[in-house]
């Protein structure tokens, strides 16, 4: 099947996307998504980050506690390692079953952090970036989820810079703060038909 590998920094807009795409036929893996399920209540990943971390890291849900291991991580190289070490095999085993079931005109990866893992420009057939300024990053973040504009900019500072993530870009969504929903879709839009007679020219 036809891959795209979908990407874009904290708040660009990449999930709106990803959704869209979806709705049109797409085949979408996020590996956000993934994340969440293993680290949600009684999920895959929980019990491990317990026994390394402790229970301060858990809350009284069952869930990853994400304040407290954000602030960790923040403070300790060694604990963001340790914690990738747990969950990022995890989820390329579900991605990898997710991949081998999906069904759709063409599949799409959602990764986050797909530009700093380099391990994906030959596991996918073209890389699109969802694109905008970084002040536009952060009011967006700040309005959703209310974090200070120091964390968002720490969270920001673990991740690619703007620069790194168009230079691998062989597609770009532009959502930045003048892109209305209409513009968006229009543009998405238009990638996603590409798409669709590249998949086709591939088969």
């Amino acid at each position: 099947m036809y891959k795209i590998g979908l990407t874009g920094g904290i708040g660009s807009g990449k999930s709106r996307v990803a959704d869209l795409l979806a709705e049109w036929g797409a085949a979408v893996i996020d590996t956000d998504v993934i994340a969440h399920e293993l680290t949600a209540p009684g999920g895959a990943a929980i019990e491990t980050i317990r026994q390394h971390f402790g229970p301060d890291v858990i809350a009284p849900t069952g869930a990853l506690d994400r304040q407290a291991m954000r602030e960790l991580v923040f403070e300790s190289p060694e604990a963001r390692q340790q914690l990738e070490s747990i969950i990022h095999p995890m989820i390329k085993s579900v991605v990898r079953q997710r991949a081998e079931d999906a069904q759709g005109c063409y599949l799409v990866f959602v990764v986050p952090l797909l530009v700093e893992s380099g391990q994906w420009r030959n596991r996918v057939d073209r890389i699109c970036v969802v694109d905008c300024d970084e002040a536009t990053q952060i009011d967006r973040v700040r309005a959703r989820s209310g974090l200070t504009e120091e964390i968002i900019t720490r969270i920001m500072s673990a991740q690619a810079t703007r620069q790194e993530r168009l230079a691998v870009a062989d597609d770009i969504v532009l959502n930045d703060a003048h892109t209305s929903v209409e513009l968006l879709i229009g543009r998405t839009r238009s990638l996603h038909e590409k798409w669709c007679r590249l998949a086709q020219l591939a088969d």
